[in-house]
């Protein structure tokens, strides 16, 4: 039997993946997780064909979950699905060591090819993604300094940059405001910046907020 595990913070996204995959895999077991923390937990606890889910949820990111998952189950295939275009977030997907990633308009007959393909053992790349990776082997931008953050980095920069709290931004990543303030300082840090306004503007201009 076929195992898959959804996260989407959004019932009705995962509602309807269900049901896509149900007329594909009628057999299939399908648990679901509404949260990063939940979705980590239910990795580590259970076993799975295969993890879809959505790149932002709450307490953690899909790309955290994985960097975590990934130490102690390494084979273990993630599809990321997300509002966000390939432009923005792709490309650190794959190096996360995601299987995939789609966008969540993307047809029903795409989600299902990218599932067997990598339940096959292969990673889904679309042709605009291969020629981003190409590019992006090729020649990394100078200007992407947000590529040099760790997730839980990139993490923390996105909430300060949208305007979150220090405080506020512990809560949602359940780690103290002491730590959220040593992130902080790496992240400006290796981004060369001085503000909370500074990082705002360069997430505004590189459409990752």
């Amino acid at each position: 039997m076929v195992r898959f595990l959804l996260a989407d913070d959004h019932t009705i996204v995962r509602r309807g993946l269900k049901q896509i995959l149900l007329e594909e895999f009628p057999l299939a077991f399908i648990d679901e997780v509404d949260n990063g923390e939940s979705l980590l937990q239910k990795v580590l606890n259970d076993n799975w064909d295969l993890v879809i889910s959505d790149l932002m949820m709450p307490h953690k990111n899909a790309l955290e979950v994985i960097y975590e998952i990934k130490k102690t189950k390494p084979l273990l295939p993630f599809l990321i699905i997300s509002v966000h275009s390939e432009e923005q977030y792709a490309i650190r997907a794959i190096k996360s060591g995601s299987s995939g990633y789609l966008k969540k308009d993307m047809a029903p007959e795409e989600l299902i090819k990218a599932v067997n393909h990598i339940m096959a053992g292969n990673r889904y790349i679309t042709a605009s993604l291969a020629n981003q990776l190409s590019d992006f082997i090729s020649s990394k931008p100078m200007d992407d300094i947000h590529l040099s953050l760790s997730e839980r980095e990139f993490n923390v920069f996105k909430h300060i940059a949208a305007g979150k709290s220090i405080t506020e931004i512990a809560e949602l990543t359940s780690v103290t405001p002491s730590t959220i303030s040593t992130y902080k300082g790496r992240i400006l840090t290796k981004m060369n910046l001085k503000t909370n306004a500074d990082l705002t503007m360069y997430a505004t201009k590189k459409n990752l907020l």
